[in-house]
């Protein structure tokens, strides 16, 4: 009896020597999204629900890029030229500020990147949360939604904002995208 007690024991033990260092050894995947409207929301949390699936709700981490300064409807009508959007997209220098505090970057080496295409490439908010963050030797897989437009003019800005850091090419969904073809993109950018 003793010897099958020192038997679990160390059984348990080792169990648990295995399961820390594998839950602190392993890093975590970011989907970091901005959504103007909801729709790049609504494919972010299929991916983030897709990727728990693959990988357990502890190894994904969802964060939301939320403007300091929201955008209103107004701002966002690319028709007027005097909006907010429209002003923004055509300086290049332009960086709006982001609310809060950015995540701890250094638990992630694969962060994936949603946003609304904008005049062909990302919004400049998105340049902002890549150049604060320090993101050399992370992969970035950007993924964008549009009526349309796809996600190559967003490509070379985020790869300025992102030095160092290796970029995939991403890919454009429509909301009405299913969360199994978003899963099958993901785990061949994983």
């Amino acid at each position: 009896m003793k010897k099958f007690i020192t038997l679990i024991l160390a059984a348990v033990f080792a169990t648990g020597v295995a399961t820390a260092q594998n839950s602190t050894g392993e890093k975590k995947v970011l989907v970091a999204y901005f959504s103007a409207t909801g729709t790049t929301e609504g494919v972010a949390k299929k991916l983030a629900s897709a990727l728990r699936q693959a990988q357990g709700d502890g190894a994904i981490d969802l964060y939301e890029i939320v403007p300091e300064q929201k955008y209103t409807a107004t701002d966002l009508d690319w028709n007027d030229k005097k909006s907010r959007t429209s002003i923004e997209c055509a300086d290049e220098n332009s960086l709006p500020a982001i609310a809060g505090q950015l995540p701890d970057f250094s638990k992630y080496d694969t962060i994936f990147v949603g946003f609304p295409i904008w005049w062909y490439k990302e919004p400049h908010i998105i340049r902002t949360f890549l150049k604060d963050a320090n993101l050399s030797g992370k992969k970035i897989v950007p993924f964008c939604t549009s009526g349309g437009s796809g996600i190559g003019g967003a490509i070379p800005g985020i790869k300025k904002y992102a030095p160092g850091a290796k970029v995939s090419n991403g890919r454009r969904f429509r909301s009405s995208d299913s969360e199994k073809t978003i899963a099958d993109w993901a785990k061949k950018e994983m």
